[in-house]
This record gives C-alpha cells, structure tokens and sequence, in this order.
C-alpha cells in the first residue's frame, strides 16, 4: 500500500480527500500546517507528497525545496487555487512532478497520483512534464485548461499532422491565425513557408495579382515581376484570413487554382504547380452568405474538410491567467520591463469583463499596464475605465448595477431578453454569461418567455 503525506490546512476538505483516497488503498497521513509537515517529512518516509501551495505558517514552494534537499526522491504534486498556476509552473522547474488545480475531481486525482506514483524516472519525466507546462506560456498558442480549450487543442492536434483543408471560425481577435500557425507546425509541412494573407485588405481588381503574380508589363503599373502568394507558399501552408470577403469572381478563381493546382501569373504563358495546405478563417457565416448567393457552394466544401471553431475569451474564464501570463511575458520582452504579476483585485476585473474584443483586446490590456506599472505588480488604477466600471452588462441600457446583484438579476435578464427578441444566445452574451447559466436563471426565477 503506497503512503501518501497531505499537507492541507482546511480540515474538512483534507479529511474529505483522505477518506476517499484510502477507499482506493492508499495510506494517506495528514498535515495541517508547514511546521507539522516539515516535522513529518524530515521524520517519515512517503511515496508521495501532496500538499498545497498556501499553507497559514508557510508555503507549498519552501516545503519543495526542503523535500528535494533531504528526500530528493520523493514525488511532490502541488494543489494550487486558479490564480496560483504560474506559480506551480515555476514550482516544477525546482522539482514538483506536477500539479493539479481546485476544484479538482475524482478521477482527475487519482489520475495526477498514479502517474507519480508509477514514474520510473522522475527526473525525465519532471522535466518533460515542465516543458509542456512551459509551451502554455512561452509558445505563440496557449494552451489552456479550461473544457473549451481542451477541446480546441484535441481538434488541432488531430488536423494538424494531416493535409486536410481546414476552415477556422469565430469572433475578431479570438486568435484565428495564431491557430493557423499552430496547425502548421504540427503538420509536415512546418519548414517550409506559411503565407497569410487578409482578404479583406486586398482591392478585388488587384486580387488575381496578388495570389498567382504577374510579368513585368502585364497591365498598367506592373513594373516589375511578382510572384504571387501561391507560388510564395508552394509546399508550404496558405492561410487566408476573412476568406468571405472575397468577390465571387475571386471565388472562381481560386477554387480553379485548388482544384487543378496549377496557376498561370498575369501576363504569363506558362502555368506553374502548386502544392499548398490551404487555411482559411472567418469571422462571418459563410453557410449563411452560400443561402445568399454571396459565396460559391462548392468553394465552401473545398475550404471545409474540417472546421475548428475558436471560442470566445469569455467562454475560457479558467484560462485567464494563463494568457495573462503569456501577454505580461511579451509585454516585459517589447517593454523592457519586469513586471511580476498582477494584484488580487486586477485579477478580480479580468474575471468581472466580459472581453468583447477577446485575446486581442485583453493582450492589448496588459502591455498598457505594463507600460504605466511602476512597482513589482500590476494594480486596478492603471486598468481602462471600461474594465473597472460596476456594470459587466455594457450593451444593456442598465447600466447602474452589476448582474450579480441579486436584486436586479431577474429584472436585468427580461431587459436582455426583450433587447435580444427572445435570441437566448444574443440574450447571453449580453449578459456576458453562458447559455446553460442563462436557462438555470430562466428557470429560477421563472420568467416567461
């Protein structure tokens, strides 16, 4: 029977988790204090110590270092609160083998507690396991924790490795293209070019031009031989960002450039190959502009062998200090600065705002905080008044009190449904919540519809 030593201040909850973990025969030893499990750990020996991070005397980081200094090879997992992620993270670097975040569920500790418990080589497996905690702050896509990023990630990594035509949706500055790249580095083609191109900058009577080129002196202006983003991405990954944009005769031209993968520059006599991954994204409904006769049918089929759809920031609440983290890294890097983190309240806010203009918006954010951040943390008064007004219902013509408040919950969700004509999903977003705790609102307070 495999011991295992608690370290865990609330009572209730550490009696909870010991009752629960030696029903699956483990032998678990509890802790309710750093003094008590310093004592213990330098007394007794243990297959595995769990402990959190925040303890009242001490903290989850001090009794790391004194179990690497004096039991080096006994397994440590961090329990850790939503804000305290990045600190884990660093915590693995100095030798945690790895960490789980509350509330945490059955499975998901048993889970956490077997793979360190089985680890035939902790060191390797430490830092393999660091490495991929890191890739969520230090890569271009982050990788989050929350259901919705799960989910996000698991598509990617299954179109990524292929060649499949991928169709990328959702709402401005969710991240299209940094998801696109991210596809591209997990496919064969990653060292060779990936081309993005916005559709929507680009003039329709110059479009042909821009995706197969042109010779000198084909029309009036071409000075010179252009090779277009076709050509530029040969063997390689295009991405075309706000495809819909496109004007029916751009259409036609580049479902002809996919489907005989040759293409012949303005002004040229001779067709050249092409072999290209195509990614497209969109913010629109293309199914939508097909009904409408905006968009070509078979164009649609060809862009969409598989779509991956890019929630919204306020549907990744459980990320938010994930991304925070990686935008205050780029911010310190282009601003020279060395900003820690942010306060108790400034994290409060970022949970409260409901991002209408999503990553990008929220990166924007940062690196203005950063800027106007003096000290080691970043406080509320250097956040956008838009951030730190009481109101998350800012579409809403109330605007006095916050939709947490009890008292105006029922009266400010009638107001949202009447503004939204009864559209639940308008009616949501407005009230920056989700669908699902929209209905239980519906049903609790018994609002007819």
């Amino acid at each position: 029977m495999k011991s295992i030593l608690l370290i865990e201040d609330d009572v209730a909850f550490s009696n909870m988790l010991k009752r629960f973990l030696e029903k699956h025969n483990y032998k678990v030893s509890i802790s309710y204090g750093f003094e008590d499990a310093k004592a213990t750990i330098l007394k007794d020996d243990f297959d595995l110590i769990f402990t959190d991070l925040r303890l009242p005397d001490g903290d989850g980081l001090t009794l790391l270092e004194i179990v690497k200094k004096n039991k080096e090879k006994t397994p440590v997992i961090l329990m850790t609160g939503y804000a305290e992620v990045s600190t884990a993270v660093k915590a693995m670097k100095q030798g945690a083998i790895d960490y789980i975040s509350k509330p945490f569920n059955q499975d998901e500790v048993l889970h956490v507690i077997s793979n360190a418990l089985n680890s035939s080589n902790q060191t390797a497996i430490t830092t393999k396991k660091v490495e991929k905690k890191e890739t969520k702050i230090n890569s271009d896509f982050v990788t989050g924790i929350s259901s919705t990023s799960k989910k996000l990630n698991e598509y990617i990594q299954l179109v990524g490795p292929t060649d499949m035509s991928v169709l990328i949706t959702g709402e401005s500055g969710t991240g299209k293209e940094v998801v696109a790249k991210f596809i591209h580095k997990l496919s064969l083609r990653k060292n060779k070019p990936f081309v993005a191109v916005d559709c929507g900058a680009i003039p329709n009577e110059i479009a042909a031009s821009e995706f197969f080129g042109h010779k000198k002196g084909s029309f009036t202006g071409a000075i010179n031989d252009k090779k277009g983003h076709f050509e530029s991405a040969n063997h390689g990954t295009l991405f075309l960002d706000e495809v819909g944009n496109l004007s029916y005769e751009n259409q036609i031209q580049l479902l002809r450039a996919l489907q005989e993968r040759r293409i012949k520059p303005i002004g040229s006599s001779e067709e050249i190959e092409v072999d290209i991954r195509l990614i497209t994204a969109t913010n629109e409904d293309l199914l939508k502009a097909v009904e409408k006769g905006q968009f070509r049918e078979d164009l649609y089929h060809r862009l969409n062998e598989f779509t991956i759809k890019i929630p919204n920031l306020n549907e990744r609440k459980d990320d938010l200090i994930i991304f925070a983290d990686y935008f205050l890294s780029k911010a310190n890097e282009t601003l020279n600065k060395n900003i820690i983190g942010f306060s108790d309240d400034v994290l409060k806010v970022f949970h409260n705002y409901s991002w209408p203009g999503n990553l990008r918006e929220f990166g924007n954010v940062i690196k203005r905080a950063t800027l106007l951040t003096s000290g080691d943390f970043i406080q509320k008064k250097v956040l956008p008044t838009e951030l730190t007004q009481d109101s998350t219902v800012s579409d809403l013509p109330l605007q006095t009190k916050s939709f947490s408040t009890k008292d105006n919950e029922k009266d400010l969700i009638i107001r949202a449904l009447e503004q939204a004509n009864n559209n639940k999903t308008h009616a949501a977003k407005l009230l920056s919540v989700t669908r699902k705790t929209l209905y239980n609102k519906i049903k609790e307070y018994n609002i007819s519809l």
